[in-house]
This record gives structure tokens, C-alpha cells and sequence, in this order.
């Protein structure tokens, strides 16, 4: 179910409405998580800069939307419901999984590890307690950045790189995801 790429709305979002968005994204975890009590995949983009909805946001959310129905497919797992949210604080979906939480998230690693779009994606696995399982639950590093070997967390932080520089990786990425599902 991949969201329209022209219906993007291009608008600047500032702090607040990032972290209301967030609040409303939780929210919704929650909800599912009560409806549903099995795992959780709540699905978005890594989108540097104010512009968190666009064209490019939503492509590249929609090849990821796409991995994770192939992985689970491929898994053997049942998508009990999904969905997919137009935001202005970029797209989100959510995806109630009928398998075990640390499968789930091992194999929502082994995607953004090895899809050319990975790097772009946030994957996030809930327990049906809500628990967020991360990396770290499996003895891995922080993720590294679009550009260099640093800690992503860190180069956003002290905004290393220009956002130009970033959005240009973000669409040679995107690029590359395209041509290989051409072939």
C-alpha cells in the first residue's frame, strides 16, 4: 500500500511539530499494541533537514514499505494489519506482525543492512509489551552516517555535513534502488 508521491505536502516542519509527531506516532503504537498484543513494526524514513514530507521521502518510504511485505513474505509471517500514514512530519506505517519480536527486529537489521535503501530506513520493532527492541539488544553498533564512518547520531548532532550534501546521497541511494528493481 505505498503512499501518492505527488500528495506530499513540502511543508517546513519545525521542533514542535517534530516532537508532537512523535507524541501522535507513539500514541498510535500504543493503540495497535493494545488491539493487537503481537509485534509491532512502526516503519519510517531517516530524512535530514525541516522538509520531512516530499516526493523523495515518500519513494524512498514506499521501497521500504515493499521490503518489509517481502520479508515477510519470504519469512513465512503473517501481516496481520497494516497501514500507512501521510504525515507532515514524514510517512509512517505500521505493520502488526504474527511472528516473534526478536526475529522480526534481527531480520528488519539484516534489511537495513543490506537493501540499498536501508541506511534510509527506520525500522523499529515493538514487543507486544511495548518494548522497542534496538540494536543494541543484539550487541550491535550505533548506525553509521549517510556520508562517513562516524556515529549517525553524532554527525547529526553537530551537523556535520550540509543538508545539500545528504539529500544529493539520499537520491544517488534512491537511484540505486530504482535501477536494481528494474532488472
Amino acid at each position: 500500500m505505498p503512499l501518492y508521491v505527488t500528495s506530499a505536502t513540502h511543508r517546513v516542519v519545525a521542533l514542535p511539530e517534530l516532537l508532537a509527531g512523535r507524541d501522535a506516532r507513539q500514541a498510535k503504537q500504543q493503540a495497535w499494541l493494545a488491539r493487537h498484543s503481537a509485534p509491532l513494526i512502526s516503519f519510517t524514513v531517516v530524512s535530514p533537514g525541516p522538509i520531512k514530507d516530499s516526493e523523495l521521502t515518500r519513494r524512498i518510504f514506499n521501497h521500504g514499505i515493499r521490503a518489509l511485505r517481502l520479508l515477510a513474505e519470504a519469512s513465512g509471517w503473517e501481516i496481520r494489519q497494516q497501514t500507512c500514514f501521510p504525515v507532515i512530519t514524514g510517512p509512517e506505517g505500521l505493520l502488526v506482525i504474527d511472528a516473534p519480536a526478536s526475529q522480526v527486529k534481527q531480520a528488519a537489521i539484516e534489511l537495513e543492512q543490506s537493501h540499498p535503501l536501508g541506511r534510509l530506513w527506520d525500522i523499529d520493532v515493538l514487543t507486544p509489551q511495548g518494548n522497542i527492541l534496538s540494536r543494541k539488544d543484539f550487541s550491535l553498533p550505533p548506525r553509521g552516517c549517510l556520508l562517513c564512518q562516524q556515529d549517525a547520531a553524532y554527525c547529526a548532532r553537530e551537523q556535520t555535513h550540509s543538508l545539500q550534501d545528504l539529500t544529493a546521497r539520499m537520491e544517488s541511494l534512491l537511484n540505486d534502488a530504482d535501477h536494481a528493481t528494474q532488472r
